[in-house]
């Protein structure tokens, strides 16, 4: 899709994500350094970085209890090529990369980024 996404009678928009963080260069060296996000700010009260056409602000908290679940996920050409730790779960199946093959094909990895939040890195 090259054209933003249209929120019901306004003009196209683009997506802006955010995730929670208790220390922001702690996350700068994880998601640009790590992950290759491009860092377009930073300030006190937030990390501004870009994923592709998606803007990601990763804000400044005093705590956090991360969620369960996945926060954030990019689809990627390879989910062994990114250096994380991969995390299992039980009775997904995945494989000794951690690596889950849904049923239609596609190959999922979840991680933590440093504020223990769930990520995922899906492939096809």
């Amino acid at each position: 899709m090259t054209e933003a996404a249209s929120l019901p009678g306004e003009r196209p928009s683009s997506l802006v994500a955010f995730v929670s963080s208790t220390d922001l260069e702690r996350s700068r060296a994880f998601y640009v350094d790590l992950l290759g996000l491009t860092e377009v700010e930073t300030n006190p009260h937030a990390l501004v970085l870009r994923s592709g056409e998606t803007v990601l602000r990763v804000t400044k908290v005093d705590t956090l209890t991360p969620q369960p679940f996945t926060v954030l996920g990019w689809s990627v050409p390879d989910v062994r090529a990114v250096p994380v730790e991969p995390l299992l779960y039980d009775g997904m199946g995945q494989d000794g990369d951690g690596v889950w093959t849904t049923p239609g094909g596609a190959q999922v990895r979840w991680f933590h980024d440093p504020d223990g939040n769930v990520l995922s890195l899906t492939q096809g």
